[in-house]
């Protein structure tokens, strides 16, 4: 058997099913055995837009995503996406190619391991036929276990090598991990006890690591026991949204000013899977009067506001909930804190539109475009938002329950969410979903909706279109500098889309971008709808930075 063979099938072994690349002289032998091994291979057309595909195939999945570039500048192509993914703390595995052993005058030679550090991502070297199983098995293992990328170096001389002592035994990585839950430690768990039951206002913040575990429930539960509001972090916007009357969407920066008004007033935050970073708690200048009681599977953190929690429970979410709630019971503690009638009117008041909205002849106000999808667009859809000005109006206005995935703040790379989304897709069987993006970051991976098009990804694309860098417009508005330079007319997206082998439309008016979201809803495919939007509204989070506006 030759090694890239046994490679391939060590992959297979792994659970790997899908595998986002482009081909190239090191990586092709290796490609051509997974296609023998029914492993679906998706060609796409740029190596770091392949990375951002594993990169949502992971999320969606909950398993490694996979990666595959030749030797040299097909490595380097993965520089800005390997890092999102790292910055996400994505499992995944970069299969690359790598010019033959010691061969350093080769046309694409690349320190292939520098490159990888450089790019925070771990490295393993197949140096030798006889350890091309292990490499496998131990990079899936860090990918697992660890919850980062891996990138396997396969210098080409030695892929093709026979290898003599296959084993056909091959034990994969998930046969080595066990994931015991965390129990809670007793005493920290009467200490966050003390702190709730001396509480009059609870708010409890959802996190990523919360909606992983499935510690819904759990979390409602909790809720009900303290009277206390639920508010998520970005990463896990509107999870609950649709089970609570007291719920008030996102802690932070991009909170509205309804539920900042109410969250101030806590004066105990118990936070789930959640890192409360500064984004979060604004610093600490959010709850100002409050102690913390956190709940996590990793080591002690240090919040955003460079503290440390009052109490913290290195615990496993559904079994720390569980036991604090029961202990709880056992106290005979029953707060009423935020749970009345003024309360939910206030909250319910937040999720009404404005008043009015900017009109501008052939543009639509932003907030009106996102009320708009947020109506139209059924709840299964789900939906992924990038990072940039514009796509910050979608950020803090989604309300509908659905499941939504954030890339914002994962390195601050835009561009990356149209992968994300398409990659997503794939792991979870091509079922219709969305992306809202700007124009700019939309046009940097153009390419990329050709690829859901050849391979019928039904994927919803929602281009907010300012014909600019929306960010760079209102920063230098703001410092004085002249907007204007960091405009960029675009063409009609739409017309772009159809020509590329997809649907399309272009919309300057409510009416148009109803009218485009029922033909997408009735019948799926890959489409663009190029949303043309006002440079004339500033997003809340921008007014709060730029301006110190309380918005």
């Amino acid at each position: 058997m030759k090694v890239y063979e046994a490679l391939a099938e060590a992959f297979v072994r792994e659970g790997t099913s899908d595998v986002f690349g482009m081909m190239g002289d090191a990586n092709m032998h290796w490609m051509a055995a997974l296609a023998d091994r029914g492993v679906r291979l998706y060609e796409v057309r740029h190596e770091g837009s392949g990375l951002g595909m594993a990169d949502g195939w992971a999320r969606g999945a909950g398993a490694p995503g996979v990666v595959t570039t030749t030797s040299g500048p097909g490595v380097s192509q993965l520089a800005t996406s390997m890092i999102v993914a790292s910055r996400a703390r994505t499992p995944l595995i970069a299969f690359c190619g790598e010019t033959p052993l010691g061969d350093e005058g080769a046309t694409q030679y690349l320190d292939q391991r520098r490159f990888a550090a450089a790019i925070e991502c771990e490295f393993i070297h197949v140096t030798r036929p006889e350890n091309a199983q292990e490499a496998v098995r131990r990079a899936f293992y860090l990918a697992r276990t660890e919850s980062k990328p891996v990138m396997i170096s396969a210098p080409f001389d030695v892929q093709v090598a026979e290898l003599d002592d296959y084993d056909e035994d091959y034990v994969p990585s998930t046969a080595l991990i066990e994931k015991p839950r965390l129990l809670p430690d007793p005493a920290r768990l009467q200490a966050a006890c003390d702190l709730i039951q001396n509480a009059k206002r609870v708010v409890i913040i959802a996190g990523r690591g919360a909606r992983k575990a499935d510690s819904g429930e759990q979390i409602l539960a909790l809720q009900e026991q303290t009277g206390a509001l639920l508010a998520t972090t970005l990463q896990a916007k509107n999870w609950l949204c649709d089970r609570t009357d007291f719920h008030v969407g996102l802690s932070g920066l991009f909170g509205d000013k309804a539920s900042m008004e109410l969250l101030q007033e806590a004066d105990c935050v118990i936070a789930v899977g959640a890192s409360l970073n500064h984004y979060t708690i604004e610093s600490g200048y959010l709850y100002p009067e409050a102690t913390y009681i956190q709940i996590d599977t990793a080591p002690h953190l240090v919040m955003g506001n460079g503290k440390t929690a009052d109490c913290y429970l290195q615990a496993d979410a559904v079994t720390a909930l569980t036991e604090l709630t029961r202990a709880l019971q056992e106290r005979s503690v029953r707060l009423e804190g935020f749970h009345i009638d003024a309360v939910r009117q206030h909250l319910a008041a937040r999720l009404q539109p404005p008043a009015e909205y900017v009109r501008e002849p052939g543009r639509l106000d932003p907030r009106e475009a996102i009320w708009i999808l947020d109506q139209e667009l059924p709840g299964e859809m789900g939906l992924v938002l990038g990072s940039g000005h514009q796509t910050d109006f979608g950020t803090m206005l989604f309300q509908r329950s659905r499941e939504v995935l954030s890339n914002y703040g994962m390195f601050g790379a835009i561009g990356q969410a149209p992968l994300i989304a398409l990659g997503q897709m794939v792991a979870r069987g091509n079922k219709p979903g969305f992306v809202v993006e700007g124009d700019a970051s939309f046009l940097m991976h153009l390419s990329e909706f050709e690829t859901a098009c050849r391979y019928d990804i039904p994927l919803l694309v929602v281009v907010m279109n300012d014909q600019g860098l929306g960010a760079e417009y209102h920063k230098a508005k703001a410092k004085g500098l002249d907007p204007e330079l960091a405009t960029i007319s675009t063409p009609e997206l739409g017309r772009v889309a159809q020509a590329l082998g997809g649907g399309g439309a272009t919309v300057r008016t409510p009416e148009e971008l109803r009218a485009a979201l029922a033909e997408y809803v009735a019948a799926p495919r890959p489409t663009v709808i190029d949303v043309r939007i006002t440079r004339q509204v500033l997003s809340t989070p921008y007014r709060r930075i730029q301006y110190g506006e309380d918005v």
